[in-house]
């Protein structure tokens, strides 16, 4: 474990040693996060034009769940995009033997080896967010809230990252895996509303399927007291689940694994 902890600050410091190289990106991504904050808000203020509630949601517990869907978003830039697209081409070039003879674990190294630390700026203007909406209910979350808001999106970037490295495994049979990139993009989309506001097979499969609920609802609605310690436990199992499962994906894949330069 300590190995990985000073692998892990080895990353770090190489990641933002490059990064320091372009610091005009930070500046770049909060004007891009600022305005794609703008226009989400607007979008959602155009639902709350003719309602008061959209599945049982006031604009402002919207809003913060636009936070945490802001916030959830910025670190799939900060580093499960960086990686995960280089994982296609180190099966397409075959460098991935080079991973995989080093003594570290593969799937930790190609999960960490890229960070883009200016991404980060999302993460903390999603969290501001999520703060400047309870600001306007007017409620303040106690220990309790905070504690389930904690465990609940930590569990939510568990299923994040079990869902894309899941999909991103596929590239050892399929090298071009750009379609289920794009489809995942596009699911993830629909993470900006509450689940309650789909209805039939698609909010089944959003909850169960695809669990868009997990990601984003049950975070956003821990903070603001909308949900107990029961769905809390619920958000745990099924990050458990998902990551147990891409584990076993992930090391049927490496195991089935042609080397590209054998």
């Amino acid at each position: 474990m300590r190995k990985y902890g000073r692998t892990l600050q080895s990353f770090f410091r190489a990641c933002l040693v490059e990064e320091f190289e372009y610091r005009a990106n930070f500046a770049a991504n909060v004007l891009h996060t600022l305005f794609g904050l703008a226009m989400a808000v607007l979008t959602v203020q155009l639902y709350f034009y003719r309602t008061q509630q959209i599945g049982g949601w006031s604009f402002d517990e919207v809003l913060a769940l636009l936070g945490v869907f802001t916030a959830v978003h910025g670190f799939i830039d900060f580093f499960l995009q960086p990686n995960m697209s280089r994982l296609v081409d180190h099966i397409r070039k075959g460098t991935l033997d080079y991973v995989l003879t080093k003594p570290i674990d593969s799937q930790f190294y190609v999960s960490f080896r890229h960070l883009v630390f200016w991404r980060l700026a999302d993460v903390l203007l999603g969290f501001g967010m999520v703060a400047f909406a309870l600001l306007r209910i007017g409620y303040t979350p106690g220990w309790r809230e905070l504690l389930m808001f904690a465990a609940v999106f930590v569990a939510a970037l568990a299923v994040v990252y079990s869902l894309w490295i899941a999909m991103m495994t596929v590239s050892f049979w399929a090298v071009k895996v750009d379609n289920l990139s794009f489809l995942f993009t596009t699911s993830f989309e629909t993470a900006r509303f509450p689940v309650s506001v789909y209805r039939g097979a698609l909010r089944f499969i959003l909850t169960y399927v695809f669990p868009v609920a997990f990601i984003t609802t049950f975070p956003a609605a821990a903070i603001v007291g909308r949900i107990g310690w029961t769905e809390v436990i619920a958000s745990g199992l099924v990050a458990l689940i998902a990551l147990a499962l891409s584990r076993m994906f992930w090391r049927y894949a490496v195991a089935h694994y042609t080397s590209a330069s054998s």
